[in-house]
């Protein structure tokens, strides 16, 4: 049965849904989003799912294509070294000036955020993860004080969603997901303490950090030494191929 939307609820519910989707990439990179299929399976007009559409566009998360309508926004890895300096410069510049600016105010709301990542984490809660990361890196950006530098990290944060993805799914294939514990308690005694050096530093690592984990998800290979036992007559194991 569809679900029954309240008057001037459906579009940001709608959203939500949509967005998680993309974030956990059950809705896979490039994949189509139709208007009439969204609408059917909501059981709203097309109008909310074209405001829908529009939001996740801001966000990075949809694109338009010329007689292809709306898309899931693709993965560029190929770009990936590129976007990761891009986010380095960014996070630390964001970081700095938050140490500068930040106000008594602003330590409570980053703690509330890092809170509410650390519930995620320990709820196992993948998209809640990837949500209060966000979440918690955006504030920071708006701390700073300069709408440029908080809108065009945001940006790139929000893009860093689905890599994050990548990197908790290959966390808990290795069993490594207490890495994901404490990740933000640094950026706060750095901010809090006003120490512009000790925030760069700390934005520079945790960039990086990410950077290195994330390309061990992508060489990852779950247990090399894996095989099944045959009897005598049956097929034989097939040799896995190794990428040269």
């Amino acid at each position: 049965m569809a679900t029954k939307f309240q008057r001037g609820t459906a579009t940001s519910e709608i959203c939500q849904v949509i967005r998680r989707e993309i974030l956990t990439l059950e809705i896979e990179p490039g994949a189509p989003l139709d208007e009439t299929n969204l609408s059917n399976r909501f059981n709203v007009s097309r109008s909310p799912i074209r405001e829908v559409l529009s939001r996740l566009s801001a966000e990075g998360l949809v694109e338009t294509v010329p007689n292809r309508g709306a898309i899931v926004a693709p993965i560029d890895l190929k770009n990936f070294s590129n976007f990761i300096e891009a986010l380095d410069l960014q996070q630390r510049y964001a970081t700095r000036l938050a140490a500068r600016f930040r106000t008594a105010a602003d330590l409570i709301r980053l703690r509330e955020l890092a809170a509410a990542y650390s519930a995620a984490v320990q709820d196992r809660d993948r998209f809640g993860i990837l949500q209060s990361n966000y979440d918690f890196h955006k504030a920071i950006g708006e701390i700073g004080r300069n709408p440029y530098v908080a809108r065009h990290y945001g940006q790139l944060l929000s893009e860093a969603r689905r890599l994050l993805h990548i990197h908790i799914r290959f966390l808990e294939a290795t069993q490594s997901e207490d890495k994901l514990a404490d990740q933000h308690s640094d950026f706060i005694d750095a901010i809090e303490a006003q120490d512009v050096t000790a925030a760069d530093q700390v934005a520079h690592e945790h960039t990086f950090q990410f950077h290195d984990r994330f390309l061990k998800a992508l060489r990852y290979e779950a247990d090399d030494e894996f095989s099944i036992e045959v009897a005598a007559g049956q097929l034989p194991r097939i040799p896995r191929k190794v990428a040269g």
